[in-house]
């Protein structure tokens, strides 16, 4: 049975440079790379500020998904979020956090530029760290966006208007190029004598080709996972014009295999409190040693983590998830004295509630989703605070890859459901937990096919789903909180799970919570399923983007978005 067990649940809420650079102007995707040579900068120094970018856009970049997916909510001491919150967007949608549009390219043509000099000058090493980290940029805005300027774009002055291409095309180009950049790193042009300082201005690594070839064929994983479409047999299927075989069987047949455990791409370049790393930047502590405006902007939302009492569990709680104290920090009971001493329970706010619809949601009262001062515990993703590690894709994530390929046939020889055991507890080690809390975790809930593989549908105890796929994705939901909410929002377009759906989890509550505006409340009918094209465009390349016709971010669906 659940560890967690209340017959009657009552209200439960649903739902190092350049890294620490401020907002940018709408970027034009064509700018002259030319300014990025200025005075003797050597290019391969360009590298590490452009990883470190690439680490800020991963963590600090996607407020909204950690909203719209139920792990983050507004506190009730702000007025809410407007496009966000009631999806009347714009095409200057997101303005807090961080716009990935404008993030991604320019991150995109600081590779580029790299890549270029890289290749010019023979060091393959380099060229290969840039045609992998740019096919990451260009596979989530293509997710993102849908279709968008790939082929002729970061071309400056000469193609100052790129047309658009199809989704599927890029996705095609991104396998081509990772093959590339995986040839490059087996071959003599790798050595470390033809790549001065590589040990160095490799960030992620540290020069080891074995990893990063894990992290090429791991983004190969990625974006085969994505084509994937439904949670079960009746509802499976994939994109067609993708030769998935070819694909999977390249990647076997070169032998490095994916990130395993303890293999996350992270880097950590002297994060210190004056230089903090960007997740504890923005939301918790900021280099001024000040509460960053995020920070108490943002709170857990109950559909995590719950109400705060007894009888008002959130998803975490109601699974007995440990895991819960290291994404979250519980509310302080007295914030103005000088020691932190925890409430019992984590309280979170619904999603959407217009600041003031109830006492006691607002700021101290809520749980922070960092630490917010030096003697209340870090979390599991800033254990060492400011000087934390920022990742760029973690081991956990690669793990549940893996554990979906093989539940899909995809990885033959591969035992799904241990595969799925194995991700778990990567994700509690991570955490700071342990694999044997993982285990007493996924025993505690034995029979629910939310943490139970091998779970059956059985109307009797509330089981409305079958495990496999479902368990697969949804402990994905458990384990990515925070890190990476870009690809729990792919799931949730890619194969319409209803989380909590498993375990009769309430997340409907209709009429409880009347400003509540998250799918994960039941408010809303759907959340958006890609974003607008930037206002950038339409000034800038008006043509070729009027060439995609009229854009509804809940009905254009991007290619790989069959369900």
């Amino acid at each position: 049975m659940k560890l967690f067990n209340i017959k009657k649940l009552g209200l439960i809420a649903t739902t190092a440079v350049a890294l620490l650079t401020g907002c940018k102007t709408d970027f034009d995707i064509n700018a002259s790379q030319e300014n990025l040579s200025a005075g003797s900068l050597n290019y391969r120094d360009v590298l590490p500020s452009s990883i470190a970018t690439s680490a800020k856009i991963v963590a600090a970049d996607w407020k909204f998904l950690q909203n719209w997916m139920g792990y983050w909510a507004r506190s009730g001491s702000y007025q809410n979020d407007n496009e966000e919150e009631t999806y009347n967007f714009t095409n200057t949608f997101p303005t807090s956090g961080g716009n990935p549009w404008n993030d991604l390219y320019y991150n995109a043509s600081s590779y580029n530029y790299v890549q270029q000099k890289a290749k010019a000058s023979g060091d393959g090493f380099y060229e290969a760290i840039c045609r992998i980290m740019k096919a990451q940029n260009f596979q989530m805005l293509t997710d993102v966006y849908g279709n968008i300027p790939y082929f002729q774009a970061l071309q400056g002055n000469d193609i100052r208007n790129p047309k658009y291409d199809k989704g599927i095309d890029i996705y095609k180009d991104l396998f081509k190029q990772l093959d590339t950049a995986i040839l490059l790193l087996k071959s003599p042009a790798a050595a470390a004598s033809a790549n001065a300082n590589i040990a160095k201005n490799d960030l992620v690594f540290k020069g080891n080709a074995t990893l990063w070839i894990k992290y090429a064929n791991t983004l190969k994983l990625r974006m085969v996972i994505h084509c994937q479409n439904g949670i079960d047999a009746a509802s499976s299927t994939s994109v067609t014009g993708i030769d998935y075989s070819a694909i999977m069987a390249g990647i076997n047949a070169e032998g490095t295999g994916f990130l395993m455990s303890g293999e996350t791409a992270k880097i950590n370049p002297g994060f210190s409190s004056s230089k903090p790393s960007p997740f504890y930047r923005y939301f918790a502590i900021n280099e001024n040693g000040t509460l960053a405006s995020l920070a108490d902007f943002t709170k857990a939302n109950a559909f995590a983590v719950g109400l705060g009492t007894r009888t008002t569990p959130g998803y975490y709680r109601y699974n007995a998830d440990p895991r819960e104290n290291k994404l979250y920090v519980k509310p302080d009971i007295n914030s103005s004295a000088s020691v932190y001493t925890a409430r019992t329970y984590h309280k979170g706010i619904p999603y959407g509630a217009v600041s003031g619809f109830a006492p006691g949601y607002t700021g101290d009262s809520l749980s922070p989703i960092n630490q917010v001062n030096s003697t209340s515990p870090a979390t599991g993703l800033s254990p060492n605070g400011a000087a934390s590690d920022a990742w760029l894709m973690t081991s956990v994530e690669s793990l549940f890859l893996q554990a979906e390929a093989a539940e899909r046939g995809l990885l033959p020889g591969v035992n799904p459901q241990t595969a799925l055991t194995n991700a778990v507890k990567e994700s509690f080690i991570s955490l700071g937990l342990t694999a044997a809390n993982a285990t007493t975790y996924i025993n505690g809930n034995a029979g629910y096919a939310d943490v139970d593989y091998t779970a059956v549908a059985d109307p009797t105890i509330g089981n409305l789903v079958d495990g496999g796929l479902y368990t697969i994705i949804a402990q994905k939901w458990f384990a990515l909180n925070g890190i990476a909410p870009f690809e729990v929002w792919s799931d949730y377009r890619r194969t319409d799970i209803v989380y909590g759906e498993a375990v009769s989890y309430d997340q409907t509550n209709t009429g409880v919570w009347a400003n509540q505006l998250s799918i994960l409340s039941g408010a809303a009918s759907s959340i958006p399923v890609r974003l607008f094209y930037p206002q950038s465009e339409y000034s800038f390349n008006e043509a070729n983007v009027n060439t995609q016709g009229s854009i509804s971010v809940f009905t254009s669906k991007v290619f790989w978005d069959l369900q």
